[in-house]
């Protein structure tokens, strides 16, 4: 089994359990905050990615992260140290974000990843988020990036759409029409 389709099991067993107690938010929240801090410290990410270290000391681990942070909901608490047990805890990050996607897609709420020469301002931010929202029937989220490589314009990618309004695209368009005008 690949190393996405057993994160894509543990966020869709997660959601499943979490669905009907009603934490989904909470337990988003407390999922994606414990992979920020594993990936915060190398130490970590080195000790739960590295095979050699026993899975029982994997779990020791993430208990004594979790007792000091006794607010996280007993399911995500459950997941943390069944991931220790089963030498699973190298997914960690798949699984966040997956169970992320799963709760938004939920919500009708989607990520947009947006690239763009320069920084959006907070109005045409809100207008791109508006006319993605149309274009795809759901409440949208900016991850916007910076690049400037792109000259101008916007690419955004939500979900498995991408549109490519960017001045780079259209000049090699342009550059492909010319060529086969030739």
């Amino acid at each position: 089994m690949t190393h996405r389709a057993i994160a894509r099991r543990y966020a869709n067993a997660l959601y499943d359990v979490l669905r009907k107690a009603g934490n989904l938010g909470r337990a988003r929240q407390d999922l994606e905050a414990f992979a920020d801090l594993v990936k915060g410290h190398d130490e970590l990410v080195q000790v739960f990615e590295n095979p050699a270290v026993p899975p029982l000391k994997k779990r020791a681990v993430v208990a004594a992260l979790l007792e000091r942070a006794p607010g996280v909901t007993a399911e995500v608490r459950r997941l943390l140290l069944m991931l220790g047990e089963q030498d699973r805890l190298a997914a960690l990050d798949e699984i966040s974000g997956m169970f992320a996607e799963r709760v938004m897609a939920e919500s009708r709420t989607m990520p947009a990843e947006v690239v763009t020469a320069e920084p959006l301002t907070d109005a045409s931010r809100a207008a791109l988020a508006a006319a993605l929202g149309r274009a795809t029937g759901s409440e949208i989220t900016i991850n916007e990036r910076v690049d400037p490589a792109i000259v101008g314009g916007v690419v955004a990618r939500v979900g498995s759409l991408v549109f490519d309004g960017s001045v780079s695209r259209r000049l090699e368009k342009m550059r492909q029409r010319m060529m086969a005008e030739v």
